[in-house]
């Protein structure tokens, strides 16, 4: 896809992942990119542990040491912005590894109207707006 690597110290796939580096090399690559895909590979990764204390755990630390974050620094930038938030695959604890199950996903920022759900998981994206999209569409929605 013609992305560029980048090299974050203390970068991993677990949940003592440098997530504040992640999230200073993603904000710095959008001054001169339109486009970033930043990773976070420590939810799957307890899913394949089979340790619910660990994913919700690394679920809570996306969402405080991420997500938060890159909004912010987004709003701050005073640019119009998209972000698209969704995991890869779903990776139930119950069976240890990937599964074909839908993942849920939210778009927001410039121009994207909220659709009233209020939690990000699977039952309530079955009741928001978009409920189920290819994945080949969702790039497609990211446009302005």
């Amino acid at each position: 896809a013609g992305l560029e690597v980048i090299d974050v110290p203390g970068a991993s796939g677990t949940i003592d992942t440098n997530y504040q580096g992640k999230v200073d090399a993603a904000l710095r690559s959008l001054q001169s990119r339109d486009f970033v895909y930043l990773h976070i590979e420590a939810p799957d990764e307890a899913g394949h542990e089979g340790e619910i204390d660990l994913k919700v755990r690394a679920i809570e630390l996306f969402d405080e040491k991420v997500v938060g974050p890159v909004l912010q620094g987004l709003e701050e930038s005073g640019e119009d912005w998209r972000v698209l938030l969704m995991p890869d695959h779903a990776t139930p604890i119950a069976i240890k590894t990937h599964s074909s199950d839908p993942v849920p996903f939210t778009i927001a920022g410039s121009g994207i109207q909220p659709d009233g759900v209020e939690r990000f998981d699977e039952l309530a994206a079955q009741r928001g707006g978009y409920v189920m999209v290819q994945a080949t569409a969702l790039v497609g929605m990211m446009k302005r």
